[in-house]
Protein backbone atom coordinates (compact mmCIF):
# COMPACT_ATOMS: atom_id res chain seq x y z
CA UNK A 1 0.00 0.00 0.00
CA UNK A 2 2.82 2.37 1.37
CA UNK A 3 4.63 1.72 -2.35
CA UNK A 4 1.64 2.51 -4.21
CA UNK A 5 0.99 5.79 -2.55
CA UNK A 6 4.32 6.72 -3.24
CA UNK A 7 4.24 5.75 -7.21
CA UNK A 8 0.72 7.88 -7.02
CA UNK A 9 2.35 10.99 -5.53
CA UNK A 10 5.13 10.60 -7.90
CA UNK A 11 2.97 10.48 -11.05
CA UNK A 12 0.98 13.39 -9.63
CA UNK A 13 4.22 15.07 -9.21
CA UNK A 14 5.87 14.36 -12.73
CA UNK A 15 2.22 15.64 -14.04
CA UNK A 16 2.50 18.70 -12.14
CA UNK A 17 5.84 19.48 -13.66
CA UNK A 18 4.85 18.69 -17.20
CA UNK A 19 1.57 21.18 -17.48
CA UNK A 20 4.55 23.90 -16.04
CA UNK A 21 6.69 23.36 -18.71
CA UNK A 22 3.56 23.42 -20.93
CA UNK A 23 2.30 26.13 -19.42
CA UNK A 24 6.15 27.88 -19.91
CA UNK A 25 6.31 27.03 -23.99
CA UNK A 26 2.93 28.03 -24.15
CA UNK A 27 3.49 31.72 -22.52
CA UNK A 28 3.43 34.53 -25.31
CA UNK A 29 6.90 35.35 -25.89
CA UNK A 30 6.01 39.43 -25.11
CA UNK A 31 5.46 38.27 -21.56
CA UNK A 32 8.62 40.20 -20.05
CA UNK A 33 7.46 43.36 -21.79
CA UNK A 34 6.81 45.49 -19.25
CA UNK A 35 9.70 44.19 -16.84
CA UNK A 36 13.16 45.98 -16.11
CA UNK A 37 14.47 47.98 -18.94
CA UNK A 38 10.95 48.63 -20.69
CA UNK A 39 10.04 51.53 -21.39
CA UNK A 40 5.49 51.84 -22.16
CA UNK A 41 4.85 54.77 -24.61
CA UNK A 42 1.71 53.58 -25.65
CA UNK A 43 -0.90 51.65 -23.79
CA UNK A 44 -4.58 51.27 -23.26
CA UNK A 45 -5.00 54.71 -21.49
CA UNK A 46 -2.01 57.01 -22.87
CA UNK A 47 -0.97 57.69 -26.14
CA UNK A 48 2.67 59.15 -24.89
CA UNK A 49 4.78 62.08 -26.02
CA UNK A 50 6.06 62.28 -29.62
CA UNK A 51 6.52 64.62 -32.24
CA UNK A 52 4.03 64.79 -35.04
CA UNK A 53 5.47 65.00 -38.69
CA UNK A 54 4.27 64.64 -42.04
CA UNK A 55 0.92 64.92 -43.10
CA UNK A 56 -1.43 65.62 -40.05
CA UNK A 57 -3.48 62.35 -38.86
CA UNK A 58 -6.37 62.29 -36.21
CA UNK A 59 -4.41 60.43 -33.52
CA UNK A 60 -6.47 59.57 -30.94
CA UNK A 61 -6.89 57.52 -27.81
CA UNK A 62 -10.55 55.86 -28.47
CA UNK A 63 -11.30 52.29 -27.15
CA UNK A 64 -8.36 51.67 -25.31
CA UNK A 65 -5.94 52.78 -28.08
CA UNK A 66 -4.04 55.40 -29.93
CA UNK A 67 -5.80 55.45 -33.49
CA UNK A 68 -5.62 57.35 -36.89
CA UNK A 69 -8.30 56.82 -39.47
CA UNK A 70 -7.88 60.17 -41.46
CA UNK A 71 -5.23 62.51 -43.19
CA UNK A 72 -4.93 65.54 -44.05
CA UNK A 73 -2.23 66.67 -46.48
CA UNK A 74 0.67 64.76 -48.39
CA UNK A 75 2.27 62.15 -47.76
CA UNK A 76 2.42 60.18 -44.93
CA UNK A 77 1.86 60.96 -41.01
CA UNK A 78 4.22 60.38 -38.08
CA UNK A 79 4.59 59.95 -34.56
CA UNK A 80 8.43 60.45 -33.95
CA UNK A 81 10.03 59.57 -30.25
CA UNK A 82 11.91 62.10 -29.05
CA UNK A 83 14.75 59.92 -28.09
CA UNK A 84 17.43 58.23 -30.21
CA UNK A 85 17.86 54.85 -29.73
CA UNK A 86 20.94 52.75 -31.15
CA UNK A 87 20.71 48.73 -30.02
CA UNK A 88 17.30 48.35 -28.57
CA UNK A 89 14.16 46.01 -29.00
CA UNK A 90 10.49 47.28 -30.09
CA UNK A 91 7.34 45.26 -28.83
CA UNK A 92 4.12 46.59 -30.72
CA UNK A 93 0.52 45.11 -30.30
CA UNK A 94 -1.02 46.59 -33.45
CA UNK A 95 -5.04 46.34 -35.35
CA UNK A 96 -4.67 47.31 -38.60
CA UNK A 97 -7.75 47.14 -41.35
CA UNK A 98 -7.29 45.20 -44.41
CA UNK A 99 -6.38 48.34 -46.61
CA UNK A 100 -4.12 49.97 -43.59
CA UNK A 101 -0.94 51.75 -44.63
CA UNK A 102 1.49 51.96 -41.80
CA UNK A 103 4.28 50.67 -40.29
CA UNK A 104 7.58 51.20 -37.54
CA UNK A 105 10.17 52.77 -38.83
CA UNK A 106 13.41 52.73 -37.02
CA UNK A 107 16.73 54.66 -37.05
CA UNK A 108 15.56 57.35 -38.68
CA UNK A 109 18.29 59.50 -39.74
CA UNK A 110 16.43 62.59 -39.64
CA UNK A 111 13.42 62.97 -37.41
CA UNK A 112 12.12 65.77 -39.44
CA UNK A 113 12.21 63.87 -43.04
CA UNK A 114 10.64 60.38 -42.80
CA UNK A 115 10.86 57.79 -45.44
CA UNK A 116 11.94 54.53 -46.54
CA UNK A 117 15.16 55.65 -47.55
CA UNK A 118 16.34 57.38 -44.35
CA UNK A 119 15.31 54.69 -41.97
CA UNK A 120 14.22 51.33 -41.84
CA UNK A 121 10.73 50.72 -42.23
CA UNK A 122 8.72 47.73 -41.11
CA UNK A 123 6.15 47.40 -42.93
CA UNK A 124 2.45 47.16 -42.23
CA UNK A 125 0.64 47.05 -45.80
CA UNK A 126 -1.26 43.75 -46.53
CA UNK A 127 -2.57 45.58 -50.08
CA UNK A 128 0.98 46.70 -51.34
CA UNK A 129 1.90 47.04 -55.03
CA UNK A 130 4.47 44.85 -54.61
CA UNK A 131 4.55 42.54 -52.15
CA UNK A 132 7.84 41.60 -51.27
CA UNK A 133 8.02 44.92 -49.41
CA UNK A 134 5.07 44.70 -47.57
CA UNK A 135 3.25 43.22 -44.29
CA UNK A 136 6.30 42.05 -42.26
CA UNK A 137 9.14 43.25 -44.60
CA UNK A 138 11.81 45.88 -43.99
CA UNK A 139 11.35 48.24 -47.45
CA UNK A 140 14.18 48.09 -49.89
CA UNK A 141 16.20 46.12 -47.70
CA UNK A 142 14.38 43.06 -46.66
CA UNK A 143 11.97 41.27 -49.18
CA UNK A 144 9.04 38.50 -47.14
CA UNK A 145 7.49 35.84 -49.01
CA UNK A 146 5.20 34.91 -48.42
CA UNK A 147 3.65 38.02 -47.22
CA UNK A 148 1.86 37.40 -43.51
CA UNK A 149 -1.57 39.46 -43.59
CA UNK A 150 -2.58 41.56 -40.36
CA UNK A 151 -5.70 43.20 -41.97
CA UNK A 152 -8.85 42.98 -39.49
CA UNK A 153 -6.70 41.12 -36.15
CA UNK A 154 -4.52 42.21 -33.66
CA UNK A 155 -1.12 41.31 -33.89
CA UNK A 156 1.92 42.10 -32.64
CA UNK A 157 5.28 42.89 -33.75
CA UNK A 158 9.02 42.61 -32.00
CA UNK A 159 11.71 44.59 -33.53
CA UNK A 160 15.21 43.94 -32.45
CA UNK A 161 18.06 46.20 -33.41
CA UNK A 162 21.61 44.93 -32.38
CA UNK A 163 24.22 46.74 -34.19
CA UNK A 164 24.63 45.46 -38.08
CA UNK A 165 21.56 42.65 -36.80
CA UNK A 166 17.95 43.57 -37.39
CA UNK A 167 14.99 40.49 -36.92
CA UNK A 168 11.36 41.38 -37.14
CA UNK A 169 8.57 39.13 -35.55
CA UNK A 170 5.13 39.26 -36.39
CA UNK A 171 2.56 37.42 -34.41
CA UNK A 172 6.23 35.16 -33.26
CA UNK A 173 6.72 34.21 -36.85
CA UNK A 174 10.65 36.32 -38.13
CA UNK A 175 9.68 38.04 -41.47
CA UNK A 176 12.79 40.07 -41.76
CA UNK A 177 16.15 38.94 -40.89
CA UNK A 178 18.66 41.40 -42.05
CA UNK A 179 22.41 42.48 -41.48
CA UNK A 180 22.95 45.82 -42.40
CA UNK A 181 25.21 48.96 -41.22
CA UNK A 182 23.24 52.28 -43.54
CA UNK A 183 21.30 53.24 -40.43
CA UNK A 184 23.19 52.91 -36.93
CA UNK A 185 20.65 55.06 -34.83
CA UNK A 186 17.64 57.54 -34.49
CA UNK A 187 14.28 58.17 -33.40
CA UNK A 188 11.39 55.02 -34.14
CA UNK A 189 8.37 56.31 -35.60
CA UNK A 190 4.63 55.14 -35.53
CA UNK A 191 3.71 55.69 -39.05
CA UNK A 192 -0.30 56.32 -40.90
CA UNK A 193 -0.60 56.24 -44.44
CA UNK A 194 -4.12 54.98 -44.76
CA UNK A 195 -6.98 52.85 -43.42
CA UNK A 196 -7.45 52.36 -39.92
CA UNK A 197 -4.39 51.20 -37.43
CA UNK A 198 -4.60 51.08 -33.73
CA UNK A 199 -1.61 51.04 -31.48
CA UNK A 200 -2.59 49.10 -28.12
CA UNK A 201 0.63 48.93 -26.68
CA UNK A 202 4.05 49.73 -27.56
CA UNK A 203 7.18 49.64 -25.33
CA UNK A 204 10.89 50.07 -26.05
CA UNK A 205 13.65 49.03 -24.60
CA UNK A 206 17.48 49.76 -24.83
CA UNK A 207 20.38 47.12 -25.02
Amino acid sequence: MRQRALNRRSAFAVGLTLIAVATISLAPQSAGQTGPGWTVLVDDKNMGDWDRVGADANWRMDGGALVADKKTGEGTAHLVTKTKYKDFQVYAEFWASDDANSGIFIRCQDPKKIGAKSCYEVNIFDQRKDPTYGTGAIVYFSEVNPMPKAGGKWNTFEITAKGRLISVLLNGQKTADLQNGMFEDGPFTLQYGSGVIKWRKVAVKPL
